[in-house]
């Protein structure tokens, strides 16, 4: 791609010198404009990110299923040769995206619920999950929030610098937030009702998409 890139700048500047200044002022404005958009959309993930984690965190329920998710997409992965599987939870189950077949999921689900029952809370955990990503998006904020309001002034090497930071901090600090505030491996109160398609005719080639219903079941004394 960056040699594509370079072709058709080279292209330009041979077959159409006329268009290299505004090509420029171009390039000039969006390095710009570049820290004004991270500056909005810091501020933005500095205020939407702790409200969607309190949001996850407080429904005890959401967290179950989004454990179970990771459990059917480790299971899957681990032992069915699934890669690159993706998902989220609902308070009423969890979607799996790029799974094939509604049957195995199903298998794993379950596989995965009677993992975390006998002790392997570690399933409830995955290194994909769009958690870290927040994290990441919420670290880099920070950073760079601070560093402008401490210096005052917009720099492009304040963003670079914040992204490198949060992309070190965001693997482990998102298997934590994982840990205790997204996701549990309580799930001795949940039972697996079905797995079914959901956009299995889809015209798109959209990746599969199968939802696992679940529901909530009193302990047994």
């Amino acid at each position: 791609m960056p040699l594509l890139t370079i072709f058709f700048l080279f292209l330009i500047i041979f077959m159409a010198p006329y268009l290299i200044l505004p090509l420029f002022l171009f390039i000039g404005l969006l390095l710009l404009l570049i820290p004004f958009k991270f500056t909005l959309d810091s501020i933005f993930n500095l205020i939407t990110v702790p409200v969607q984690l309190y949001h996850i965190a407080t429904n005890p329920v959401l967290r179950k299923n989004h454990g179970l998710e990771h459990a059917t997409v480790n299971v899957l992965e681990r032992e069915f040769g699934y890669k690159n599987l993706a998902g989220y939870a609902e308070n009423s189950g969890f979607y799996i995206i790029g799974a094939d077949n509604v049957h195995l999921v199903e298998e794993a689900a379950r596989r995965g619920l009677r993992l975390m029952r006998s002790g392997y809370s570690d399933l409830a955990i995955h290194r994909r999950c769009g958690t870290s990503l927040t994290v990441a998006n919420f670290v880099s904020a920070v950073i760079f929030l601070l560093l402008l309001f401490y210096t005052g002034y917009f720099s492009l090497f304040y963003i670079i610098m914040a992204i490198i930071i949060a992309n070190i901090v965001a693997k482990p600090l998102g298997m934590f937030v994982q840990q205790y505030f997204t996701t549990t491996s309580d799930v001795g109160d949940i039972q697996i009702v079905r797995a079914e398609y959901v956009n299995m005719d889809n015209f798109w080639n959209q990746p599969v998409k199968i939802f696992v219903h679940t529901r909530q079941i009193p302990y047994i004394n």
